[in-house]
């Protein structure tokens, strides 16, 4: 144990916690005091024990978690420095726990706490595997979502989640439930650790179908800091099911890339008909300006989304577009020739057309591994 870091519940009481809650965070500093009370109100009678699992935090909530872990020694922090994303945050957190059972919650005062003792009593009766809160049986509710975009993009996702699902589960996109923690053990080797719908993994990664118990739980509105549901999550969502379609033979990173790769299709065809209808260049340079343009916006997406764990910053965000336009360049120049002399063998256009995408893909994505988001 390094100096200073505040011991476990574990190391201070002697005993194992019957329940570790992982609270996965970044920037939600106001609301750790109000989290921890509130879990020592819902929990009374239980053994428990808070890790937080911080992302390196520019606000400070890595200390706040500190501050409080000094006073109350069923709190710890995990603070990462490097490395970022809600899946790979509740893996780590899990793992260091030797509780009975492990719940995963929002530290942003949106889940409903109140739920967890309900949840474990589901679980001590030995029928199920996972409980679930879930927003979406009766008696829960989706409040929270702060509009009617955020809206569409949770019912998406749910919507395809259940296309994929081995069980049934109202609330795939929650992230709020609990299993025993030996069953995370067991699953933790084939999970993505990407991205931030960590549930849909587990489910999709078990062997055999989970007892699933949905309990219902209604959805806060957020008091404080930002929410993180955006369209970048919807992408990495989108990757992981894929990854899980494919039986991780396909690299998420590379799915996500091709995603973002069609979303650039839909931007250079948007830029060229604007330009079409309201220019006078002629077609090549209506051309050359979309597919500068769609190359910005992949990059700037896959700095986001794919790569998010790498981001470019400062310097090396300049240096990595230009590496990048280069590396498209390479790639447009491989895809349109490969393509062009297998449609002049009799090849069909369309078989010609999809091989040469689909190689110039895939050399933008292995160059643009290793020279654009190369391991710092």
């Amino acid at each position: 144990m390094k100096e200073g870091q505040p011991l476990s519940f574990a190391e201070q009481t002697g005993a194992t916690p019957m329940l570790s809650v992982i609270v996965p965070c970044y920037n939600e500093r106001p609301n750790v005091a109000p989290m921890i009370a509130k879990l020592d109100a819902a929990l009374r009678g239980i053994d428990w024990e808070a890790i937080y699992v911080d992302d390196n935090s520019p606000d400070g909530t890595a200390a706040e978690v500190r501050r409080i872990a000094a006073l109350d020694p069923r709190v710890r922090c995990l603070r990462r420095v490097g490395r970022r994303g809600l899946a790979s945050a509740v893996i780590e957190g899990a793992l260091s726990s030797s509780a009975r059972y492990v719940a995963v919650i929002d530290g942003d005062l949106q889940h409903d706490e109140t739920r967890l003792p309900v949840m474990l009593n589901e679980l001590a009766s030995g029928q199920y595997d996972l409980a679930v809160a879930s927003r979406h049986v009766d008696g829960g509710n989706n409040d929270g979502l702060a509009n009617r975009w955020r809206h569409m993009l949770s019912d998406g996702g749910i919507w395809l989640a259940q296309r994929v699902l081995p069980v049934k589960l109202t609330d795939p996109m929650s992230g709020f439930f609990m299993l025993p923690r030996t069953l995370f053990d067991d699953l933790a080797g084939h999970l993505t650790g990407q991205g931030f719908k960590i549930l849909l993994d587990l489910v999709l990664s078990s062997p055999a179908p989970l007892r699933v118990k949905e309990v219902p739980a209604a959805f806060h509105e957020r008091q404080a800091g930002e929410s993180k549901l955006n369209a970048q999550v919807m992408i990495q969502f989108g990757g992981l099911l894929l990854d899980k379609t494919f039986g991780g033979y396909l690299p998420l990173r590379f799915l996500s890339f091709a995603i973002v790769g069609a979303f650039g299709v839909m931007v250079h065809l948007t830029v060229l008909g604007l330009l079409w209808k309201f220019t006078r260049l002629n077609f090549g340079v209506e051309q050359t300006i979309a597919t500068v343009v769609a190359m910005i916006f992949n990059f700037q997406l896959n700095n986001a989304v794919t790569y998010a764990d790498q981001r470019l910053k400062g310097p090396r965000l300049w240096r990595g577009l230009v590496l990048f336009l280069a590396v498209c360049g390479v790639g447009a120049i491989a895809n349109i020739g490969i393509a062009k002399t297998l449609y002049e063998t009799n090849t069909a256009w369309t078989v010609a057309g999809a091989i040469g995408a689909i190689i110039g893909v895939v050399w933008n994505y292995a160059v643009s591994s290793t020279l654009v988001w190369r391991a710092r």
